[in-house]
C-alpha cells in the first residue's frame, strides 16, 4: 500500500530540463522561461514571457530537477486549469467545469510536481504544489449532458464540419453519439520545458488505473475509443507530399510523443487557432524567423490499437 494518499508512488528520477526552479530568478516559474518564448508562447494565452530584468545568465542556467506523479486534488485546480487554457485557448468549453471534473474522478490520472522544493523559494505560493502538467481521461459517454462536455463535442464537430467533407462529420458525430462505445477524452497537458520521457510512466499509469476502474465499475473505465485535443503546428518552408499527391506543410508536435497516437488514428483533422493566440506572439515564433501556424490536431483512436501506442512509448522513451 502507498503510504503517501496523495501520491501516486511513481518517481521519475533526476531529468536535465530547462524548466526552472522558482529559485533561479526572482519571481520565475516554468511557464516564464525562455523556452517558452520561443516554442510555447503560441500556447499560453495570457502567460508572460521571461523578465527582460533577468540576466542571460540565469536564464541559460540548467536546473536537475526530479518529479513525482501526485493524485489530482483541489489544491492543483489553478495549475490544472491553467494547462487546459493553454490547450484550448479561445474556444467556448468552460474550463472551470472541465477541471472540477478531473479532480472530482481523481481514482483516474495524475499531476506532475517537483520531488523537492527549495527552501528559500521567494514565490508567494508554495512551490511544493505547482503543477508542471496533468494527465487524466474524460468519459464523455458517461458525462453526457454536462455542460463542457457538450462544449467539447460541439467544438470537435464544428471544427470537423469546417475541415472535412460531410461524412466525416457524420461518422464522428454517430461515434460520440453511440451509447454502446464509450469514447474518452484524453487529456495530457505540460509545459513545453519538462522533458517528453516524463510521458512514459504517466501513461503506462494511466493504462493501468483505467483497467482498475473498469475491473470495479468506477466512472470512466470502459472506453471504446480515445479521443484526443494535440497541439500541433505547421511549417510551411518544410513540405511534404506522398508520390501523385499536392505538398503538404510539414506537421510538428508540441508533445512530441503524440505523433505515436496520431500513427494510430482512424480519423484525424487539424484546425487553425491562429486567431486565438496572442497577437504579440503569434506571428514569427522560430528561431529563423519564419512564420508558423499553430493549430489543434484531433484524433480518434481506437481502444485497441492503444497497446501499439504504448510499445512506441516504450521504444522511443525509455530512460
Amino acid at each position: 500500500m502507498n503510504p503517501f494518499p496523495h501520491t501516486r508512488g511513481i518517481c521519475f528520477g533526476s531529468m536535465a530540463s530547462s524548466a526552472k526552479r522558482r529559485a533561479v530568478g526572482k519571481g520565475e516559474n516554468p511557464a516564464d522561461s525562455e523556452d517558452n518564448s520561443s516554442d510555447e508562447g503560441l500556447e499560453n494565452d495570457g502567460d508572460s514571457l521571461e523578465n527582460d530584468s533577468g540576466s542571460e545568465e540565469e536564464i541559460n542556467e540548467e536546473v536537475i530537477v526530479d518529479f513525482e506523479a501526485h493524485t489530482i486534488t483541489h489544491n492543483d485546480y489553478n495549475g490544472v486549469k491553467k494547462l487546459m487554457q493553454q490547450l484550448f485557448l479561445k474556444a467556448r468549453v468552460n474550463t472551470s467545469e472541465l477541471t472540477d471534473l478531473l479532480i472530482q474522478q481523481n481514482h483516474i490520472g495524475s499531476v506532475i510536481r517537483q520531488a523537492e522544493v527549495p527552501e528559500d523559494s521567494d514565490d508567494d505560493e508554495d512551490p511544493a504544489d505547482e503543477v508542471f502538467g496533468f494527465i487524466s481521461m474524460l468519459n464523455l459517454t458517461e458525462r453526457k449532458g454536462v455542460q463542457c462536455v457538450e462544449e467539447v463535442k460541439d467544438l470537435i464537430l464544428g471544427q470537423c464540419e469546417k475541415s472535412c467533407p460531410h461524412s466525416v462529420t457524420d461518422d464522428l458525430e454517430k461515434v460520440l453519439n453511440d451509447t454502446t462505445k464509450p469514447v474518452g477524452l484524453l487529456l495530457s497537458e505540460r509545459f513545453i520545458n519538462v522533458p517528453p520521457q516524463i510521458a512514459l510512466p504517466l501513461h503506462k499509469q494511466l493504462q493501468e488505473e483505467l483497467a482498475e476502474s473498469q475491473s470495479s465499475n468506477k466512472p470512466s473505465g470502459k472506453c471504446h475509443y480515445c479521443l484526443m485535443i494535440s497541439k500541433t503546428y505547421k511549417d510551411p518552408s518544410k513540405t511534404v507530399a506522398a508520390r501523385g499527391a499536392p505538398p503538404k506543410d510539414e506537421l510538428t508536435f508540441v508533445n512530441a510523443e503524440e505523433e505515436f497516437f496520431y500513427e494510430q488514428a482512424t480519423m484525424k483533422f487539424h484546425y487553425s487557432v491562429q486567431e486565438e493566440t496572442d497577437s504579440v506572439l503569434s506571428g514569427r515564433w522560430s528561431f529563423d524567423d519564419v512564420p508558423m501556424k499553430p493549430q489543434r490536431t484531433v484524433m480518434l483512436i481506437p481502444a485497441d490499437r492503444m497497446s501499439a501506442v504504448m510499445d512506441k512509448l516504450k521504444e522511443y522513451l525509455t530512460v
